[in-house]
């Protein structure tokens, strides 16, 4: 259902302005956000799946328009999830590493929505952790398992009395580890990404976390049609992941595996079904994005750019570049990094190559996410295949330079082409600009691990 929207005038600001709305519209649709927990792009049948079918999600593709160049602030769950609703990139708002939270005097999405009219809810994990609260969401459940989490949010749709249009974020814990003892797919049927290495614990793992990736498809067609019969077809339903899966080059990189996600929109009067778009889009932009296409006024300084045109088809591109950060999760990856991406090209600026890569993979190797790492580790002494991809997922020059339309799996680092030397100062200019305007100084968090004592590589508190 669409309620009409009262003119009136947003009292509270994030950096002192709030401008007028470049998409006025007369009406408030409802909202829901579909977000799911460490899903890569790939793994979708919509973005050509490796080897089970997303049923749900192709017919919200064919319902809407699919994004192919959409990309979050950075790797990991919190810094991702405070950039989504503060509109800002990590180094502003104050969440830089993982377990970390944006500063509290920031007007975030929620209270922009209460603000123009919207009752905002927020089931499962859309902040990180119990952060909820602290957004400003009026109605939160922090069950994020199956099946409490369809049954929470299926209560509250169907005896929710309130008569403002609603703002409903759904967040499920899939598929984030752990993952299930028994999975439904077959480990022989599955296809790995190609910078995995192929033994017998990988494959299980891998099928396990594709069970949860089939799962959170199943949920989404049932939060589709649960919402079609409480809020009726003209509602506007976005899909996406705060970032990719926990495997090696995935979770926690810049690579476009740990980057790159899926984003499926349908926007009812304003998205064309079955439509695709490659306009580069970033999740700081999904702020101004709904509030500009609700109709409401969107904030000044915020670093977000609404992509309300590409919605619409009055425009085919949005962003020029991409930029990503990350900081680290606590003392598991202390591995500060920095990268700008353009249609062509991604740069890597890894701040410190003296610092091991290490993660909650490698160091914790648990029976239900990371086991099949001690098998890496075995193979990697006789196998140089192996030994090399053990060697680049610890150690990573401090440049990478990638040409995204020969290598898309960013296998070969070109930093060092005199082919391409302009292309790489260009980019390093660019990167350390950005750096400087967001007041990014690059900061160690934490003690690293260091890449030439291999035996401190142990977990730590």
């Amino acid at each position: 259902m669409q309620r009409t929207l009262s003119l009136f005038a947003v009292s509270l600001t994030l950096f002192g302005t709030i401008l007028p709305s470049t998409a006025w519209s007369a009406e408030l649709p409802d909202i829901v956000v579909y977000l799911a927990d460490d899903l890569s792009a790939n793994d979708l049948s919509t973005y050509g799946g490796r080897g089970i079918e997303t049923p749900s999600a192709e017919k919200l593709a064919r319902a809407g328009m699919t994004f192919d160049r959409a990309f979050v602030a950075s790797p990991s769950c919190a810094p991702s999830r405070a950039a989504l609703l503060t509109g800002l990139m990590p180094a502003r708002n104050g969440a830089e590493e993982n377990h970390t939270y944006p500063h509290k005097e920031l007007l975030k999405l929620p209270r922009l929505l209460n603000r123009m009219g919207y009752q905002t809810a927020a089931f499962g994990k859309v902040a990180h952790n119990k952060s909820a609260k602290d957004y400003g969401f009026e109605v939160i459940n922090l069950q994020k398992d199956f099946p409490d989490l369809q049954t929470n949010v299926a209560d509250f749709l169907t005896t929710r009395k309130d008569s403002r249009p609603l703002a409903l974020f759904v967040g499920t814990s899939n598929p984030h580890v752990p993952w299930p003892a028994d999975g439904t797919i077959p480990p022989n049927e599955i296809d790995l990404p190609s910078k995995l290495l192929d033994t017998p614990q990988t494959r299980v793992q891998r099928s396990r976390y594709m069970h949860e990736v089939r799962e959170l498809d199943l949920y989404l067609g049932k939060l589709r049609d649960l919402a079609s019969k409480t809020l009726g077809s003209e509602h506007v339903f976005i899909f996406s992941s705060d970032h990719g899966a926990q495997f090696p080059f995935g979770k926690w990189t810049l690579y476009d595996e740990g980057i790159r996600v899926p984003l499926i929109i349908d926007w009812p009067g304003r998205t064309s079904p079955g439509t695709h778009t490659d306009a580069m889009v970033s999740w700081i932009d999904l702020l101004p994005t709904i509030i500009d296409a609700a109709g409401g006024a969107l904030p000044e300084g915020i670093d977000g750019r609404s992509f309300a045109a590409v919605l619409d088809n009055s425009a085919e591109s949005h962003r020029k570049a991409i930029f990503t950060t990350h900081s680290g999760d606590r003392k598991m990856n202390v591995y500060p990094s920095r990268s700008v991406r353009t249609r062509r090209y991604k740069f890597i600026h890894n701040l410190h190559p003296e610092f091991a890569f290490t993660t909650h993979i490698d160091l914790l190797v648990r029976t239900t996410s990371g086991d099949y790492f001690l098998e890496w580790q075995e193979l990697a002494k006789t196998d140089a295949v192996a030994a090399r991809t053990l060697a680049a997922y610890h150690g990573r020059p401090e440049f990478e330079l990638y040409d995204l339309a020969t290598d898309r799996e960013e296998r070969t680092n070109l930093a060092n082409s005199p082919e391409h030397a302009g292309a790489m100062e260009a980019l390093k200019e660019k990167l350390h600009d950005w750096m400087k305007q967001q007041g990014d100084a690059g900061t160690v968090f934490h003690p690293p691990l260091l890449l030439d004592a291999p035996e401190t590589w142990r977990a730590r508190k």
